[in-house]
């Protein structure tokens, strides 16, 4: 369970301590690819406290939410449409239900422990 948090706390890091600047073309592909990459580790760290985690599903997830984000920003500049936004909209509401149910699975195994040291 540590592991992915400890990447992503590693990640956070060395982006803080690297200072470079993206240019304003790739903007929106940074956008989703940051949201997808984001997606996948809450996507990880749940499977990790439901016991159903997958290296193979989290490289693949990874990879395939990665390219159709951008895919779909890339689409979107040809046609002048905004449609990088479908992307922004649908990780963002899967990143907010991952962290939605590892906040719920925490906090039930946090009362449930606290229950516990109350009956002995």
């Amino acid at each position: 369970m540590w592991l992915p948090l400890l990447g992503l706390l590693f990640g956070a890091i060395i982006g803080s301590a690297i200072s470079f600047e993206i240019p304003v073309v790739y903007v929106k592909y940074m956008s989703v690819a940051v949201l997808a990459s984001l997606d996948s580790v809450f996507g990880g760290i749940k499977a990790v406290l439901e016991d159903t985690f997958d290296g193979s599903v989290l490289l693949t997830g990874f990879f395939t939410n990665a390219l159709l984000a951008a895919l779909l920003a890339y689409l979107g500049d040809r046609l002048g449409v905004d449609l990088y936004m479908a992307a922004v909209f649908a990780f963002g509401v899967r990143l907010f239900q991952n962290l939605a149910a590892i906040r719920h699975y925490l906090l039930d195994r946090h009362i449930k422990n606290y229950k516990e040291r109350l009956e002995k």
